[in-house]
This record gives structure tokens, sequence and C-alpha cells, in this order.
């Protein structure tokens, strides 16, 4: 039986990669929700931003956290340019050509990352890198904090955009029904490169939220949408509040898994839990038929 500290801490530490996590999958879930396909170039996308944390602290000097706006603006711009002008006319319509556009899109970014950065795994130094937060007996890495309270600023501002503004509403109505969305005035290519805007600017957020404790290489995008995949499918395909319910859940579930099973078997557990609930719940936690 392990002490309640560690356990305690494992929890914490799961919860707070788990907002990650959630914040990675919201711009999948996003995008599956208004166009209705899944962006395989989503991971290649998020190594790109990481890589581009990295440039601008190596190169310029900029803190992570001080780039995160500039980068998630950029970033929303080379998503609506990508949708609007690459992915939107090379699919013709067609939502399986769609997904061979971001599969080949995502085969290209990494190959470029590749033929730029080789292979080596980067990180970047910041002075709060290994800073600590005491609470009680737990401490708690002060970067993962940040990331946590991150990733929630970041799910609500856009639930807001989503329940507040026009945009929103009009996101919301292409998702519904984009003929009847498309008769009332609503520009629905305009909508599309916007939500796929919207779902590069989280992977942005979250690559200036990972890199002060993560390592890049041109292929680590992969193995945190492995696991956003499997969060959309858990949380509900297309459900923004099972997105984030679902990220802390898998967060959770990781960090318990890797301290008793141990690390390299941490994701075992997600899993095990993923299939349990498909087969229980095929349309996930918060997900509705159609």
């Amino acid at each position: 039986m392990l002490p309640l500290d560690i356990f305690l801490s494992a929890m914490a530490n799961g919860l707070m990669m788990g907002a990650v996590y959630a914040l990675v999958a919201l711009g999948l879930t996003l995008v599956y929700g208004v166009l209705h396909i899944i962006n395989f170039a989503h991971g290649a996308t998020l190594t790109a931003a990481m890589y581009a944390v990295y440039v601008a602290h190596a190169a310029l000097g900029v803190d992570p956290y001080l780039a995160l706006p500039g980068l998630a603006a950029i970033f929303f711009a080379l998503g609506y340019m990508v949708q609007r002008w690459v992915i939107g006319p090379a699919s013709h319509g067609d939502d399986s050509n769609i997904l061979l556009v971001t599969l080949g899109l995502s085969i290209i970014m990494e190959n470029a990352l590749l033929a730029g950065f080789r292979s080596d795994t980067r990180s970047i130094d910041v002075p709060y890198g290994f800073s600590v937060v005491e609470v009680g007996n737990l401490f708690l890495s002060t970067p993962k904090l940040v990331a946590f309270a991150g990733s929630f600023v970041v799910a609500a501002l856009l639930w807001l955009l989503l329940a507040r503004t026009d945009t929103g509403r009009a996101i919301r109505a292409v998702a519904k029904e984009k003929t009847g969305a498309a008769l009332v005035g609503v520009r629905v290519e305009h909508i599309y490169a916007v939500t796929f805007g919207l779902g590069a600017a989280c992977l942005a957020v979250a690559a200036c939220l990972l890199m002060p404790t993560f390592l890049v290489n041109p292929r680590i995008g992969n193995a945190f949408v492995l696991v956003a995949f499997t969060i959309v499918v858990l949380g509900g395909m297309g459900s923004i509040p099972g997105a984030l319910i679902g990220g802390l859940f898998v967060g959770v579930v990781e960090s318990l898994s890797g301290l008793y099973l141990g690390e390299s078997l941490g994701q075992i557990g997600i899993f095990l839990i993923f299939i349990l609930v498909l087969l229980a719940r095929p349309t996930g936690l918060f997900g509705a038929r159609a």
C-alpha cells in the first residue's frame, strides 16, 4: 500500500497533465464537431507549434508564456489559410478526400520538421522549469500548475466564443445544419476555416504551456494526439465539455497506472478504460446518438 502523500501527488500530477491533454483534444473535437472529419494533421501541427516555441526562445529569447498570444494568433491564421485555400479546394466537398488531404499534410509537415531540425530531441531552459509550489505535503511543479490554469482559461474563452458571439452562433449553426446555415446567409467556407484556425490556436497555446517542462522532436505530437483521439471518443465526438472532463480523467488514469504498473505501462490504464466505456456507452460519456 502506497503512502497517501504519494497517491495524492500522483492524482495532482494527473490532473495537471490531463488539463493539457484536454487542451489538445479541444481543437480536435471542435474540428470534428463542425466539419465532421478527423484532422490527421493535428499531431504534426502540435509538433510545429512546439518547434515555434523552441525557435522563439532559442533565437529571440522570448519566454514561452510571453510568446503565447503571438503564436496563438499566428497559428490561427495558418490554420485558417490551410483550410480555406488547401484543404477545402483539394477535398472537392468530399469528406473522405479531407481525411486524405490532412494525412498528406501531416506527412509533409513531419518530414519538413525532420529535414529542418533533424531527429535530435531539443528542449528550452527557463529559470522556473524546476520550481515547485508547496501545497500541504505536496510539491507541485509550477509550470504544470500554470498549464493547468491556462487550459481552463482557454476552455472558458472558447465556451464564451461559442455561446456569446455571432461567430460562435454561426459555428454552432454550421455544425448542426450547414445547408440551413448557408440559406440564412452564413458563409460556410469561412466558418470551416475559422474552426480550423481555432483548433490550430489551441495547439499553439498547448505548445507554449508544454515547452517549459517537455522535450520536442519531429514526432512528439503523435504521442499527444493518440491520447487526444482517445479523449475525444471517450468524452463524446464533438463535445467540448466531454473533451475537458475526459482529458482530466485520462490524465489521472495515466498517472495512477504509471504509479502502480510502472512508467512504461502508464497508458495501459487509459486504453482499458477506453474499451470499457465504449462497450458500455458507444457514444462516449457526453456524446449524443446520431
